[in-house]
């Protein structure tokens, strides 16, 4: 005869339901990162100002999004993300960039997301997260990695323009997280309306 369902098996239970979560969350976020990065490779070949840093950089929208959408498991699934994105594409031959180039990748967008919760008041639902306030969002997220990078790069002695490749990177990642806002809207739109529907 099976036992009786008691309190602390719903305590178990959704605890595995959570953590079920969060590591589905973690492996959404890299695989988006991972094909923005890829889409990024095709649409986009020859906007590269510097190798890993260009006008447009499509995967700044999942720096912005994974964050926003999963909390810290968004921002965990980006560092992964970016880290196979830079020890395996991006800069096989350094593992010291490749490793702080994810770190600032996830880090800062992560310190937004916070900042964003905690003093600008953004709901952790996203319920009163209007389209106006996204828009708001991106120039904070995309400022955010490419100053925690170009502070990494000035620490470090890397010989880069720190001012050029910082302006850079802010633009390309302020734009390639609004075509990945639009283009995500645009597929959203062509759903039919009950699929829309919660």
């Amino acid at each position: 005869m099976p036992r009786p369902y008691t309190p602390r098996d719903a305590v178990v239970q959704g605890a595995a339901e959570r953590a079920g979560l969060a590591c589905a969350g973690i492996v959404g976020a890299g695989l988006f990162y991972l094909t923005l990065a890829r889409l990024q490779d095709w649409a986009f070949p020859h906007v590269e100002f510097v190798r890993g840093v260009g006008w447009i950089y499509l995967p700044a929208g999942a720096r912005l999004l994974c964050p926003l959408l999963l909390g810290l498991p968004g921002a965990v699934g980006v560092l992964v993300g970016s880290w196979c994105e830079c020890f395996f594409h991006l800069y096989p031959d350094d593992p010291v960039r490749s490793l702080a180039g994810g770190l600032s990748s996830a880090l800062a967008p992560y310190l937004v997301y916070l900042f964003a919760l905690n003093v600008l008041g953004m709901q952790a639902s996203l319920t009163n997260l209007t389209s106006r306030r996204l828009l708001l969002l991106v120039p904070l997220f995309g400022v955010a990695s490419p100053l925690m990078h170009h502070l990494w790069f000035w620490l470090h002695g890397d010989p880069v323009d720190l001012a050029q490749g910082f302006v850079v990177m802010a633009v390309g990642d302020m734009l390639g997280a609004i075509v990945v806002l639009y283009l995500l809207k645009g597929m959203l739109g062509l759903l039919p309306a009950r699929a829309r529907r919660p």
